[in-house]
């Protein structure tokens, strides 16, 4: 049996608890889901819209919906599920009011790896992957980022998009097929 600080801190950790408080009006609870996803959110809505400036106030918008509809989350798919679907619907909208042409962010490098030559190469290969990865239609793009990304399973991205399985399955084949493509060009030139 679990007292005090210990089932508080278990709590946290439960995203089912964690919305279940927050269907009861707690704030606190709200504040640590926010902070859970906010970077997550982040990452995946970066790939969907490519709109650096666009993407908090999508979270914001995506998180205002979890606040006001944690009531109706009937635990028939995982919490994560629920919210990124929550983001993927506030993005696509997000997008739809767009008037001007997406561009491809450049993500950060991070290696400091075997020397000087072996960071460039890397390097050019993240951006290569990025690049293609960016260049994928929307729905393929929303697959390929759930799946490596996120480590979604197929039905959790199905119960996201709001799509059949097959769907997925078919919109990854597309994607790798494309992906392979564009890299082995890509690696081409490298």
């Amino acid at each position: 049996m679990r007292t005090g600080r210990s089932a508080g801190v278990a709590d946290e950790l439960d995203e089912n608890a964690v919305l279940r408080r927050i269907c009861g009006g707690d704030k606190l609870a709200f504040q640590v889901l926010y902070r859970v996803y906010f970077s997550r959110l982040a990452r995946f809505l970066n790939r969907l819209t490519r709109n650096v400036p666009l993407i908090e106030e999508i979270i914001n918008d995506t998180m205002l919906v979890v606040w006001q509809k944690a009531a109706t989350f009937d635990g028939s798919c995982k919490p994560s599920t629920w919210i990124f679907a929550i983001a993927y619907r506030q993005g696509l909208k997000a997008l739809r009011g767009l008037d001007e042409p997406l561009e491809p962010q450049e993500e950060p490098s991070g290696e400091t790896g075997n020397g000087p030559e072996h960071a460039m190469v890397a390097h050019q290969l993240r951006q290569g992957v990025s690049q293609a990865i960016d260049r994928l239609p929307v729905e393929q793009r929303v697959v390929v980022s759930l799946t490596y990304y996120h480590g979604m399973a197929y039905q959790e991205i199905a119960d996201t998009m709001g799509c059949p399985v097959n769907t997925v399955k078919t919109r990854m084949f597309h994607a790798r097929q494309k992906l392979k493509d564009m890299l082995s060009d890509h690696m081409e030139e490298m």
